[in-house]
């Protein structure tokens, strides 16, 4: 379509943000945009994907989108503060199936014009239309009540967290399905919510060190996206992980101790390693299901699952004995040397993501504004999540096993309550 100016703060393709400073192509970002239902991809940097439903205002002469594709020799990925634009609509037969996620029956607001920043009256609406309306308005919620069609945002005054009894929307349904009346349909359209994806470094070094301290497995990487996307920054890690790097987390190759992050990822557990940091929050997870995912992560990486015949091998047991005594060591000594903490725990998290980020949040010195929090949980997945639970016909613990997790997990919950932090969550211990 073109070479097209580009800021990053104000952007001109204001929708979904994708990152692959390593793999990025033309049609790896067409494809991301399309099946968000964008109408453009526009690349920047060589690495840089952004999507979007008008054009870019202000043309640029073609030499200055000059930058080679990370990913594909000889294409061209925009340039310095240049956009190459294509067309996100693809071939029919190249078109991923853009998913609408039913969302629930919900009591509607009193003024939805208010409350929705886009509407359509249409006879005869269906969902369909509802949401292709929506998602070219990009916005990540269709919503209907009767013949209307509004789009909007999760917000304070329509949140989505308390949802009405369904039948109160199939006792008021019109010709078409649509709830009518005192409450809507809400569905979520294919489009990111984007209020929360921008992030930058810190603009003055952070004067209080702070860890995010896990044992491995134990949901590190999701608390960064929860984190970077609720408070705007970039989180550090002590190691480098180009995995990570390459999807978007920037502060990967930052030097850990730049203080130009919220806060350091790190798996250390040592005196010395403990006393560097100022405080940390210390995020724990059931060593069962730690454990299970630290074997996928080192055997298949951040997304993949070990092989069952991996799993059978001598290389299972041999990780259980070494591991468990290290998730159990990495509580004790951060609640031994650690300086002021604040422990989550991932299952709690997972359950009460809003209360639980705020708690977050507030520890690390940061305002947040509840629009900004109801986007976080509008993406909440981020894009290292594995999808689902691979079911295994076996039960990888073995009775010897348990004994020696479980010792584990009283002896660290014995702990915790010694501190005068919440114990363990009950099911940690398998029953």
């Amino acid at each position: 379509m073109g070479c097209f100016t580009h800021d990053s703060r104000e952007r001109t393709l204001r929708g979904a943000v994708f990152y692959d400073l390593r793999k990025m192509t033309v049609a790896h970002c067409q494809e991301a945009c399309a099946e968000r239902a964008y109408s453009y991809a526009g690349l920047a940097h060589g690495a840089e994907c952004y999507c979007g439903n008008s054009l870019p205002a202000s043309a640029a002469p073609g030499r200055e989108c000059s930058s080679e594709c990370r990913g594909q020799r000889g294409s061209v990925c925009g340039g310095l503060g240049r956009l190459s634009v294509y067309s996100a609509q693809l071939r029919p037969a190249a078109r991923p199936r853009r998913n609408v996620i039913y969302r629930g029956c919900f009591r509607a607001p009193e003024n939805l014009t208010d409350t929705f920043p886009a509407s359509l009256i249409q006879p005869n609406l269906t969902v369909e239309m509802c949401s292709e309306f929506c998602s070219k308005k990009e916005f990540p919620l269709a919503v209907i009540r009767g013949q209307e069609c509004h789009c909007g945002f999760p917000t304070g005054r329509f949140s989505l967290r308390e949802g009405a009894d369904g039948q109160r929307c199939s006792g008021t349904r019109n010709s078409s399905g649509a709830a009518a009346g005192q409450y809507c349909l809400v569905y979520q359209t294919p489009v990111q919510d984007t209020r929360c994806t921008d992030r930058k470094f810190l603009t003055t070094k952070s004067k209080v060190f702070v860890a995010l301290s896990s044992f491995p497995g134990a949901g590190n990487t999701w608390a960064r996206h929860l984190i970077e996307h609720a408070t705007g920054y970039y989180t550090g890690s002590y190691y480098f992980d180009g995995a990570l790097y390459n999807k978007g987390f920037k502060g990967e190759k930052d030097h850990w101790r730049s203080r130009r992050t919220i806060c350091v990822k790190t798996h250390e557990s040592g005196k010395t390693e403990i006393e560097m940091f100022d405080s940390a929050i210390l995020l724990i997870r059931n060593p069962y299901k730690s454990l299970m995912a630290e074997f996928n992560r080192k055997y298949a990486g951040h997304l993949g699952y070990a092989t069952d015949r991996t799993w059978k091998s001598k290389e299972w047991p041999d990780f259980v004995n070494s591991y468990a005594s290290w998730w159990a060591s990495h509580v004790l000594e951060w609640l031994k040397y650690g300086k002021r903490l604040l422990v989550v725990h991932y299952e709690e998290l997972k359950q009460s993501l809003i209360p639980k980020l705020k708690e977050m949040v507030e520890f690390l010195n940061v305002t947040v504004t509840e629009d900004r929090l109801l986007c976080v949980e509008n993406n909440r997945d981020g894009n290292f999540k594995r999808s689902g639970a691979k079911q295994k016909n076996f039960e990888p613990f073995t009775q010897e096993m348990k004994e020696l997790i479980n010792k584990y997990i009283l002896t660290v919950d014995e702990a915790l309550r010694g501190r005068n932090f919440s114990g363990l969550p009950r099911e940690y211990v398998p029953r």
